[in-house]
């Protein structure tokens, strides 16, 4: 199947079927706050062996160890905790994909991490299951072709034959923008005119638009994970970055407001006809400027990350709400 594929079909636990109050209709899962709850994490990092190296920020040393343990709790409802079992045999019998960028390889990990949790924790209260799932991430962080032509790497905007590679999946959940800023091409193609580059959010506009007549299956597109920076916007002028920070931001909103290419996704999803689900996942993450791993990811002390994220963290909040809109 490949290093990209798991399948589960092995022993799984049945001792946490029992869940919080259900999800209420209507329920605004993405406006709400954090708050310190000492159940969390759902997993210990240590025993995963998904993380990688660079999301691993208590074993590289991270010495405050509260950024594990908030719950997002929102306005009006309660989420329902991630129930591995009980993820497992919504989806029994089915192919899940993530095509992203690596960045969002955060949302992909701790998902099978809360799988391994759920196993080894409760292995002395196990009943013999068989639920076959399988889960698979693509690389891709523009979801637009990339190709190699004699005059060198061209994104093609309104190309998408890397989608093959989606077909079959009964479950697509999507992510870009992450790798926009950088530039990974010599050229940009958009039917027979190519230019050497443009503005950065017209072309991710573009993507999306190409992206969006090719969708045909039922999917999930991930909102902007953002980075942390600049401290002035989240009212902090003298940090410049995430390190050091201790603590979310307490409330329900961000000062800086949403970065611009939210506004850009939202329009581009507008203008899709068959239905895409958005999780949006930005607000409740801006609030999070503690939750990157700044030195304490692969590059240490010269690297300062912060755009990724430490796990276990942020992005379990995330499957948690993917969870729960399975629900």
């Amino acid at each position: 199947m490949g290093d990209n594929a798991i399948s589960y079909g092995s022993m799984l636990v049945l001792s946490l079927l029992l869940l919080l109050p259900p999800l209420a209709k209507g329920c605004d899962m993405f406006t709400g706050q954090w708050m310190k709850d000492p159940s969390y994490p759902l997993y210990d990092p240590s025993t995963c062996p998904f993380i990688r190296r660079e999301f691993a920020c208590k074993k590289n040393g991270r010495p405050d160890l509260d950024y594990p343990t908030f719950r997002w709790q929102p306005q009006g409802c309660k989420l329902a905790w991630f129930n591995g079992v009980d993820f497992l045999q919504k989806n029994r019998g089915k192919k899940m994909m993530f095509p992203k960028s690596m960045a969002v390889f955060d949302m992909y990990a701790p998902l099978f991490c809360s799988q391994v949790s759920l196993y080894y924790d409760h292995i002395r209260h196990y009943l013999n299951l068989h639920i076959p799932v399988e889960i698979k991430f693509d690389r891709n962080p523009y979801l637009v072709d990339i190709v190699s032509e004699k005059i060198g790497s061209v994104m093609k905007l309104d190309s998408i034959n890397d989608g093959k590679n989606w077909l079959g999946m009964d479950t697509l959940i999507f992510n870009t923008w992450h790798w926009w800023s950088r530039k990974s091409w010599d050229y940009i193609q958009i039917g027979r005119n190519f230019t050497k580059d443009m503005d950065r959010m017209a072309a991710f506009e573009i993507a999306l638009g190409t992206w969006g007549k090719w969708v045909d299956t039922v999917s999930i597109f991930q909102g902007i994970s953002p980075s942390h920076y600049n401290g002035s916007l989240w009212g902090e002028p003298a940090a410049h970055s995430c390190a050091g920070q201790t603590e979310p931001l307490w409330g329900t909103s961000y000062p800086g407001g949403l970065p611009p290419e939210v506004g850009v996704l939202k329009r581009a999803l507008g203008k899709i006809t068959k239905p895409v689900t958005l999780l949006d996942i930005t607000m409740l993450s801006l609030l999070r400027k503690d939750g990157h791993p700044s030195i304490y990811g692969i590059g240490g002390r010269t690297g300062n990350d912060c755009s990724h994220w430490c796990l276990s963290g942020v992005p379990d909040t995330w499957n948690e709400i993917l969870y729960n809109y399975m629900l």
